[in-house]
Parts: C-alpha cells; structure tokens; sequence
C-alpha cells in the first residue's frame, strides 16, 4: 500500500506527487494531476493506485481529496491535437508540468510516477510510484476521475462511441462505432488504429 516513506524520506517540505491519466485511449485528453498532502497524519479515508480501486471507491476518495483543506491540488491537461504534435509521451510530461505550475503553492520537490522526470521539475521518477507513494497515488486517483468525468461529459455529445463506457480505450465495441460513424475533432490521429482508418 502507498505511504509516506518516500516523502519523508526526501526531507523537504511541500512535496507534490504527480501522475497521469490517458495514454492509451484513442481519443479525449491526457489529464495529469498534481498534489500536496500538508498534513501527513489527516488521511483518513483508502488511497491507492487508482487501477487497483473500484469506480465507487476513486469517486469516494476524489471527494476526499478536492475537499479538504489540508490538500493542494491541481490538474493539467493535453489536448488531442497537442498529443497529435507532441506525440502522447512529451503531451504526458507537458500535462504534468502545467498541473505542478496551476497549483496555489509551489512545491519544493516533485514525485513523478514513471521512469523520467517532466521538463524543468525539480524532483524524483518512481517506477510505480502510484503503488508506493501515498501523494502519487492520490494524483493518480484526481487524475483519472478528473478525466473519466471528461469522457462521461464528451458522451453525452457523441453517445455513439460509448466514451462514458470505455473512457476512449479502444474496446471491440468503440473501433465498431469509429467504423459506422467514423472519427471526430476528439480523436487521436497520429494513433495507428486511429490513422488507419483516416488512411483507409
């Protein structure tokens, strides 16, 4: 489970954890969220990586996390055609850079859930830091309800792709409707199922 070991580790003070949500989906953004935990000892309800947690549980603990007062939170996002002209690793990095920037207070050091650190932050990449970092962790959650709500929002405008279903992920039923209906303003096209079907 993600504690606080790795923050108290580093011994500074404002750490953010950060991470993203949205790599693989064919369309809709890449959102990163960043957070700041000032009270360690005023987490009280269950944080974890957020793919090892059910919908009710993220919904619960998002709650959690946007409401109290002793966290700072923000998100950054990447649009479709910033991806298409970045390519979805650097729109990753660029999504995490603008939430550390959009938050109120600016962290002294930076926990990034990967392998690399974004562009001009000053911190540490975890491998799986979703899993060990209880900052990470709570990003991970922010930034995948942040993002689901996007695709349940963009749904409702095209309910044809059943985004509110598979959040954009090329499921057998979603590359079923882009064949009848085909693709839109909010689709990845540098995406090979994605071009392959602008190609053909």
């Amino acid at each position: 489970m993600p504690n606080f070991e790795i923050e108290n580790s580093c011994a500074r003070e404002l750490i953010a954890g950060v991470d993203e949500a949205g790599r693989g989906p064919l369309c809709g953004p890449v959102v990163a969220a960043a957070v700041i935990f000032l009270n360690h000892n005023d987490v009280n309800i269950f944080i974890n990586d957020s793919k090892k947690m059910t919908a009710a549980a993220r919904n619960a603990a998002y709650e959690f996390l946007t409401t109290n007062p002793n966290i700072i939170w923000a998100i950054g996002q990447c649009s479709p055609t910033e991806i298409d002209e970045l390519n979805i690793l650097h729109a990753s990095m660029l999504a995490m850079k603008r939430a550390v920037d959009n938050l109120s207070t600016t962290p002294k050091f930076v926990l990034v859930d990967g392998n690399r650190m974004p562009p001009d932050l000053h911190g540490r990449a975890i491998i799986q830091g979703d899993s060990k970092s209880l900052s990470i962790a709570a990003a991970s959650i922010i930034a995948k309800v942040t993002r689901d709500r996007i695709m349940q929002k963009l749904a409702a405008e095209f309910p044809e792709y059943g985004w509110d279903r598979n959040a954009g992920y090329p499921t057998v039923a979603h590359m079923a409707a882009i064949q009848k209906f085909g693709i839109n303003e909010h689709y990845r096209k540098t995406f090979a199922p994605v071009k392959k079907i602008i190609c053909a």
